[in-house]
């Protein structure tokens, strides 16, 4: 390993395989930067890696060997073939969660376009994440639990045995090993979206295994440039101030500078928009996040204590994060078929929409008969409400939207007339008044669907190793973590010592947003949501009023679940977060809902009136 005094700068290149294609090459092209790592997954394109997978899987099994399309991020060829000359004229490593489901392959093809570019970048690819064998096995011998994959019971029954690919996090260690042994190109399957920064910063001050302090800084690093534009004004609720600036175009993506403590500052990229401020950074900071214990295969951080401060314009440092061992366990991702699904969409406008949803979903439910019991999840519902009396139409109509999930797609074509297009199109010479299909009816088409499920292996369990494609194309062996630690539950408590709301003088009924920041995401089918506020004295309010019943009240009885709501607060960024367990109908791969990410859950929950201290509404000049 490199063992250097002065701070490693890793920049945040990628958070998906759709973000800027110009990333890798704008910072490439800065001879300041030591690592570029970027993350081309997601749970949506994972799962759609997967299935590709899960099919070339069981069609080998059939006897069809033919090569299908590739399962890995081809979007990340896009953005690395530009970018070589200027990665190889400034010594810059490159680590990214790319491979998906084949980082074999995706290693083989980049290195067939390195030899066409002449370049001398080395790959070293890692290998351990694919665990289907052991999941395949354990699904063959009927044990679900106990077994080397632990899943729930419930969603063990949903596993099709012969269309699944098993897929789990590892750590940074393979990324570590795989530079200390000369690699410039670092290729993972599915790292932790944190790991690259984890294993970089490892492998350039000299960091061992027990160094917890120090590496669960660098994974909170991690976390905060992981998504790239979301630390630095994307998804950020103070955009109106960045919009007022011009400061929404060309939004600049992150950049950690670690020191050999671990400590690290967060700035962005040179001559760009958006901005690096504490708010900014707090909002990533609680974004898909479980609870003040942050896991990791390699260490976990507990952020309770975190605190920021701006030390420069757009440069802020970050303190407070403690380390802790890791768990003997890592998080599994298993795909599996689930069935087929399809959409029927039409728009109502202006009066009576209530009464109008009403009659067109009873009709449609008559119209289907005893069919409708063949479906396995059936929903009608409205999308937005009406604007009366405006000006312009458009903001008088709403979505009436039916989801249909469904084991038999005969049921879904469109050229039957027992089929889901027939069955809503047949009313609709009875319907209400001006209902409209839209002219494009391809969403009422089937299409395949996945279920994303997820569960626990012991990392012991795992075959970890790094495979260099250079040199003697030798092998690297990662071991699992000897030191470990079980932690149960996320701490989660209503505030200590509240305050007394009467002491902030009169208040008025207004958007909790309009003091509040906050952002939410998604964990599988639960739902995180924080929210924080930049004064004292706002956070005595915040800490006090919000509580998980408070929230549960701000639902209401049409969002709010039942499933419990787990609190904790980070009181050196003036945050309070919650967990909305199993608040997302099963995730983004099957959901029925239109928040499938969970990102506006959060914003639903700032718009919601709550009772506001005048004097705080008058400080932001609401």
């Amino acid at each position: 390993m490199t063992v250097a005094s002065k701070p490693v700068r890793i920049a945040g290149c990628a958070g998906g395989n759709t973000d800027r294609w110009d990333s890798i090459l704008s910072f490439a092209q800065d001879p300041s930067i030591d690592v570029i790592m970027g993350d081309w997954l997601s749970e949506s394109n994972m799962a759609s890696t997967a299935a590709v997978k899960a099919q070339a899987l069981e069609a080998g099994e059939k006897g069809n060997d033919q090569p299908g399309p590739p399962a890995y991020a081809k979007e990340f060829l896009q953005c690395f073939e530009p970018a070589i000359p200027h990665l190889v004229r400034n010594k810059i490593k490159l680590v990214v969660n790319a491979g998906a489901a084949d980082t074999p392959r995706l290693a083989r093809d980049c290195q067939a376009i390195l030899d066409q570019a002449g370049s001398p970048l080395r790959i070293a690819w890692v290998e351990g994440d694919d665990v289907t064998t052991v999941l395949k096995d354990q699904l063959t011998t009927g044990r679900y639990q106990p077994g080397p994959i632990s899943i729930a019971s419930q969603q063990a029954a949903n596993i099709d045995p012969a269309c699944v690919f098993a897929q789990c996090y590892l750590g940074g260690w393979g990324i570590a090993a795989a530079l200390s042994q000369g690699a410039d190109v670092v290729l993972c399957g599915r790292v932790s979206d944190a790991s690259p920064v984890v294993g970089s910063a490892a492998w350039w001050h000299g960091w061992t295994p027990t160094d917890y302090d120090q590496l669960a800084r660098a994974l909170i690093a991690g976390h905060l440039i992981e998504c790239s534009g979301y630390a630095t004004g994307g998804n950020y609720a103070g955009f109106k101030d960045l919009l007022k600036q011009r400061k929404h175009i060309n939004i600049g993506f992150p950049i950690a500078e670690v020191e050999a403590d671990g400590e690290f500052t967060i700035s962005k990229e040179r001559d760009t928009g958006g901005c690096v401020t504490i708010p900014s950074l707090t909002s990533q900071l609680i974004y898909e996040i479980q609870g003040p214990f942050y896991l990791n295969s390699d260490v976990v951080a507990d952020i309770s204590g975190v605190s920021m401060e701006d030390v420069a314009p757009d440069v802020v440092r970050i303190t407070g994060v403690r380390g802790l061992p890791p768990p003997p366990t890592t998080k599994v991702g298993i795909t599996t078929r689930g069935g087929y699904q399809a959409e029927f969409h039409a728009f109502m406008t202006g009066l009576d929409i209530d009464e109008k949803c009403r009659w067109t979903e009873e009709q449609i439910r008559h119209a289907m008969g005893d069919d409708i019991h063949r479906f396995t999840e059936l929903r009608f519902h409205r999308v937005g409400s009406p604007v009366l009396d405006t000006p312009c139409q458009d903001d008088a109509t709403v979505l009436f939207r039916v989801f249909a999930q469904t084991r038999d797609p005969e049921i879904l074509r469109a050229d039957v007339p027992r089929g889901l297009y027939r069955w809503c199109m047949s009313t609709f010479l009875q319907s209400c008044p001006a209902l409209t299909p839209t002219n494009d009816p391809r969403q009422a088409s089937p299409k395949v669907y996945y279920n994303y499920i997820t569960g626990l292996i012991p990392q012991k369990a795992l075959r970890h190793q790094v495979h260099c494609m250079f040199g003697d194309r030798h092998v690297v062996p990662i071991d699992a973590p000897e030191t470990t630690q079980v932690y149960g539950a996320q701490p989660s408590y209503d505030t200590k010592e509240p305050a007394d709301l009467a002491a902030f003088g009169e208040t008025v009924q207004a958007p909790l947003g309009r003091v509040a920041c906050g952002r939410s995401g998604d964990k599988g089918a639960d739902c995180n949501a924080g929210f924080f506020v930049q004064h004292d004295d706002e956070w005595e309010w915040l800490r006090t009023f919000l509580t998980c019943e408070r929230i549960k009240q701000l639902l209401g009885p049409v969002e709010y679940t039942g499933n419990p709501i787990e609190r904790f607060e980070i009181p050196g960024t003036r945050t309070v977060h919650f967990l909305l367990r199993s608040h997302l109908d099963r995730g983004f791969n099957s959901s029925s809902s239109v928040d499938v990410l969970g990102k506006n859950t959060g914003e639903f929950l700032r718009s919601r009136t709550v009772a506001v201290p005048r004097v705080f509404l008058l400080r932001h000049g609401k």
